[in-house]
């Protein structure tokens, strides 16, 4: 079976990207993960990445005169370890209308709340501010717009009384883990069957 070759963007411990890489062990896996590119040169994920054998990279934004030269290098990279699909898993950047484009279709992200409810960031304190009674989280396709793509799978969690921010990211941190996996997984074989 010929696996699609998958690169995981990252900017911290990429504790997704570990399920990513443990998910893609398994034999009947439709997907490979070639390589992990950070922003930050000090990411934990990067250590991670390379004590299972995969390629690692960083590359600080701040070192380009642009965002666009910036991700230009990143595509550069991403092309020459051959990828299909980019995986973002706590990569902490807004990327580009030209980056996100060239990745169209072939670009996926997680993201922690049932979108299109609370894109962007703190959503767990305002899924408690809301008085939320259920939440969750997203993978979804990576569009220009911010959290706004298609979403490809979702999970629930139930929001517990005295539940806090942390209380409530670790329950839904191991959906996470759980789904997103599942979600690359209907990708990558939809991809594999493609013409």
């Amino acid at each position: 079976m010929s696996r699609i070759r998958v690169a995981i963007l990252i900017s911290g411990r990429g504790s997704n990207m570990s399920a990513l890489i443990e998910a893609a062990k398994a034999p009947d896996y439709p997907a490979e993960i070639v390589g992990v590119l950070s922003n930050r040169a000090a990411a934990p994920g990067l250590e991670i990445a390379a004590s299972h054998g995969i390629a690692t990279a960083s590359l600080a934004q701040s070192r380009f005169p642009s965002r666009d030269m910036f991700e230009d290098i990143m595509t550069q990279m991403l092309e020459s370890w051959d990828v299909d699909i980019v995986c973002l898993a706590g990569f902490m950047r807004i990327l580009g209308e030209d980056f996100v484009t060239r990745w169209a279709g072939k670009m996926i992200n997680i993201h922690p709340s049932l979108l299109p409810l609370y894109k962007g960031l703190h959503t767990h304190e305002r899924a408690l501010a809301d008085g939320a009674k259920v939440h969750g989280c997203t993978v979804h396709f990576v569009t220009p717009g911010l959290d706004e793509g298609a979403p490809i799978l979702q999970a629930e969690v139930p929001v517990l009384p005295g539940d806090t921010p942390e209380s409530l990211s670790a329950r839904v941190l191991i959906e996470e883990h759980r789904i997103y996996p599942e979600a690359l997984r209907t990708l990558a074989s939809t991809q594999a069957l493609a013409p």
